[in-house]
């Protein structure tokens, strides 16, 4: 067995990558590409979304109602109309983020009937790319499976429209059996059990094929297939500063090809900081229920989340998971759905007593961050607040939380690709300072 040299790096790697944190002021910098205020630096324009939830006045930030609009159309209108019986909406959805309006009834079916003929796989790939050295998180399966089909596609390097949104129906389609197949595998390699390879039934909605593959005995209510459908939609786009949708367009403006684009876009969106921040606030609500004994107590459960704000609890950050967002400020309209369906589904439940520690953890942590930190930010429950407990009372393991994301973001990071390929035109390019003084003398290696 051998053992790898000592370095320095390992030794040293704070100070080596450390910088004067007074630089930033100095030069002033925009950390993350945000002002100090914390609003964004703008950095484009999109007509594909607008994420609302400040306004500015004389120079000042103000809060305001969160407002979510994909091509103009406000995200409560699209989902208005939420019976179970009434069509499946992500399909809709995705068509007008990459076609720009909505669908007439022949246009959607049409398009149904595009996203439903790319669902096969190529042969032998099941097998050999998804059973073969899995990995032990379905992302980065996603990611490498994108990569692969690259390989698969005779023309991958063509540019044309007509490519791009072949190329893109095909990843909105072949994602989610993707996803849930690598579940299985997963569940096969790392925790010895069954692997289950459901067929896709041809016409179901991406949602009711989802938890067909997904059910070991393929059976879901239409209520439980329309909320998948609603979290799906709600998970479609948000914007083009996201850092997935800003990764899509900084590698769509180098010219890259399609696969590797989306494929670093779910790289980015596996991050705690982004799209995994669904999974921190599982944990974390996880701790609060075994360390909270009495739920509906205010005064208990508001002295646990001082320990969570003071780095006394769960990750040590100080964060509370599910709580605020960079731009929503009273309300996040994403949160607000979720939650009115998250209480419908648990009324009359097991799930109902955690649905209302939910709530009170929404509504106690802006008063404990403001008494414990002394400073006052306009804060919302963000989606992951929710999405998590909905998935949960569904019974979709936690493994897929995050992987669903992507597959309902794919819609919307085709459109900003799109959008960057026609009206870009130039390579997204920022500077960084360069902190170091003068020029250093060089020393030959004896006299070092």
């Amino acid at each position: 067995m051998t053992t790898e040299p000592k370095l320095e790096l390992l030794e040293n790697f704070s100070s080596i990558n450390a910088i004067d944190p007074t630089l930033y002021d100095r030069f002033d910098v925009k950390r993350g590409l945000r002002n100090a205020d914390g609003s964004g630096v703008i950095a484009g324009i999109t007509n594909i979304s607008n994420v609302h939830g400040y306004v500015m006045s004389d120079g000042e930030k103000v809060a305001d109602e969160g407002q979510l609009q994909f091509r103009g159309y406000d995200i409560y209108d699209l989902l208005r109309d939420t019976s179970a019986a009434k069509r499946f909406r992500y399909e809709e959805i995705a068509y007008l983020l990459l076609m720009g309006e909505l669908p007439t009834k022949d246009q959607l079916e049409g398009f149904i009937a595009a996203i439903d003929a790319q669902r096969e796989l190529p042969d032998g790939f099941t097998a050999s790319m998804i059973m073969k050295d899995t990995p032990p998180d379905i992302m980065n399966m996603l990611s490498r499976t994108i990569l692969l089909l690259y390989a698969y596609d005779t023309d991958a390097e063509n540019r044309s429209p007509e490519h791009e949104v072949h190329t893109a129906i095909s990843l909105i389609s072949r994602l989610p059996r993707i996803m849930v197949l690598t579940h299985y595998a997963m569940n096969a390699r790392y925790h010895n059990g069954s692997m289950i390879m459901h067929r896709f039934i041809p016409g179901q909605s991406t949602a009711e094929t989802i938890l067909s593959m997904l059910r070991p005995d393929r059976q879901f209510t239409p209520e439980e297939a329309c909320m998948l459908d609603i979290m799906l939609c709600l998970h479609a786009e948000h914007g083009g500063g996201n850092n997935s949708t800003f990764t899509t367009r900084v590698l769509s403006s180098s010219d890259t090809d399609a696969y590797s684009t989306y494929a670093a876009a779910i790289g980015s969106l596996k991050g705690s900081r982004h799209g995994g921040a669904n999974r921190q606030v599982l944990a974390m609500q996880s701790e609060i229920k075994q360390n909270v004994s009495n739920w509906e107590d205010d005064d208990e459960l508001a002295a646990y989340l001082a320990r969570i704000v003071n780095k006394q609890a769960f990750d040590g950050t100080g964060l509370i998971y599910g709580m605020g967002h960079a731009v929503y400020t009273k309300s996040d309209p994403r949160a607000v759905i979720c939650k009115r369906f998250a209480e419908k589904l648990a009324c009359g439940t097991e799930f109902e007593a955690e649905f209302h520690l939910l709530e009170n953890i929404e509504r106690l942590s802006p008063e404990v961050i403001l008494r414990e930190k002394g400073t006052h930010k306009d804060m919302c429950a963000n989606i992951d607040m929710y999405s998590g407990f909905v998935y949960s009372m569904m019974g979709i393991p936690q493994e897929l939380i995050t992987p669903l994301f992507a597959c309902g973001r794919i819609a919307g990071w085709a459109a900003h690709r799109f959008e960057e390929i026609v009206s870009g035109k130039r390579i997204i390019r920022p500077a960084y300072k360069n902190s170091m003084r003068g020029l250093r003398p060089y020393t030959p290696m004896n006299e070092r």
